[in-house]
């Protein structure tokens, strides 16, 4: 049975179309998402039942599945403190949260499942992620040519940014980085005809992604986005051709937006300020935190986590311990930078779920890594002609870069995101075998 072939039974095909409106459902919200992903786990249990059930858990997911306890019990544990303390935090409101980020969980699980067995037509997926990036793009450069997009969401109070079709969710380039690489592999995957048409075709979009992503003002997404496409073009040499294309598109694209959009411009010289503050503060004989807004954050981190080392504080509960370990006087004000999290997944992490926590995650990381990119492309393994595999592994690699600020690696749009690529990944790497080359 092809991996992109769809089932002869009807009900079996809900899956693969409620998989491929998931990039939809992150421009619809949240809301949308959770519905989505909830959709998904039930269509998937109604089609194939006595699969699942007899499903057995590989080493990787059941690492997985510890972490997802210990947030139980982290949880728990420091909502009985809250408890006990009489805190305004003593409902219980932590327990709830980690309960139902379970559902992150069961979907990865029975995500992977479907993968695994070839349940899914994944080329929906990948059209459906290609045309999302493309409509985030366009939608971008309307609102930043007739100051609104073509929701009505206007550019008034938006600083340096655009939202695009996510409104006052500052978040278009990081969608349009998670999934435009998509794209560039449509061609060669699931319409061979049209092959020689790739030349041209591929370094149009790469233009379209680069530039809606730099006029979206979202920094870090478009060097991830560079980062990624520079991943992809040095280990996958089916692409290397297009090197010294994109290498001139970078440049080209960068200079002329730079120089004629007083707003791009402002951003990226902004961003070169930050850059030369924390290269300052590591040059310099006395190391001084404060001379750096990251380093005055990441010293909140540090002082929040010694409050809880072992197992955390618990979910989403960085705001609340933050401010309970440095009261808001006029020197602690001073002092620490609380926010609603750490803005790094593996700070967030070690702060709500202690070092027992971070290490489970980062093992399981570690599996992921070696499973996917190193196997492919550093052993003798059936994975070098799993081509539909690539994608996944770079998104992965630009998901978990520890050296980057990110959202918090509990909310909806995060957790869903990740959970869906690791499920995606170790399915593909299970298959017995490959059926579609280049």
């Amino acid at each position: 049975m092809s991996l992109f072939s769809l089932q002869t039974n009807q009900d079996t095909k809900y899956p693969s179309v409620l998989l491929a409106i998931m990039p939809l459902s992150f421009i619809a919200g949240n809301m949308i998402i959770n519905i989505n992903l909830v959709l998904f786990i039930i269509s998937a249990f109604f089609s194939y039942k006595k699969e699942i059930f007899s499903f057995r858990l590989d080493l990787i997911d059941k690492i997985i599945s510890t972490f997802f306890f210990i947030v139980l019990f982290t949880g728990v544990y420091n909502d009985i403190f809250f408890y006990l303390e009489k805190s305004w935090r003593a409902d219980f409101s932590t327990t709830i949260k980690s309960i139902l980020f379970f559902k992150y969980l069961i979907f990865y699980l029975v995500l992977r499942f479907c993968v695994e067995k070839k349940f899914l037509n994944l080329k929906y997926f990948f059209i459906s992620s290609s045309l999302a990036s493309i409509f985030v793009c366009f939608d971008i450069f309307y609102q930043s040519i007739f100051g609104k997009d073509i929701f009505g969401y206007g550019t008034e109070g938006m600083g340096r940014k655009l939202g695009g079709p996510f409104g006052d969710e500052l978040i278009a380039g990081g969608f349009i980085q998670r999934f435009s690489l998509f794209s560039f592999f449509i061609v060669p995957l699931f319409f061979l005809k049209f092959r020689n048409y790739s030349k041209v075709l591929i370094p149009i979009l790469f233009l379209i992604f680069f530039t809606g992503i730099m006029f979206s003002g979202n920094r870090m997404p478009l060097i991830m986005f560079i980062f990624t496409l520079f991943l992809t073009l040095v280990f996958q040499k089916q692409v290397r051709k297009y090197f010294l294309h994109f290498c001139f598109i970078i440049v080209t694209a960068f200079l002329i937006i730079f120089n004629f959009n007083s707003k791009v411009k402002n951003n990226f010289k902004n961003f070169y300020m930050q850059v030369t503050e924390i290269k300052t503060v590591f040059t310099e004989e006395k190391f001084d935190y404060n001379k750096s807004a990251y380093f005055k954050e990441f010293n909140t981190f540090y002082d929040t986590w010694l409050l809880n080392k072992y197992i955390g504080g618990g979910i989403k509960n960085f705001r609340y311990y933050c401010h309970y370990r440095a009261p808001d006087t006029s020197e602690t004000y001073k002092k620490y930078k609380c926010n609603m999290h750490p803005h790094n997944y593996y700070l967030e992490i070690l702060t709500e779920t202690g070092i027992i926590g971070f290490l489970i995650i980062i093992v399981s990381f570690l599996l992921f890594f070696y499973r996917s990119f190193l196997k492919k492309y550093f052993f003798k393994s059936t994975m070098k002609n799993n081509h539909i595999i690539t994608p996944f592994i770079f998104l992965f690699i630009a998901e978990i870069f520890p050296i980057k600020s990110t959202g918090s690696f509990f909310t909806t749009g995060n957790a869903t995101y990740l959970f869906l690529i690791l499920a995606i990944l170790i399915g593909l790497t299970r298959l017995n075998s490959i059926e579609n080359k280049f």
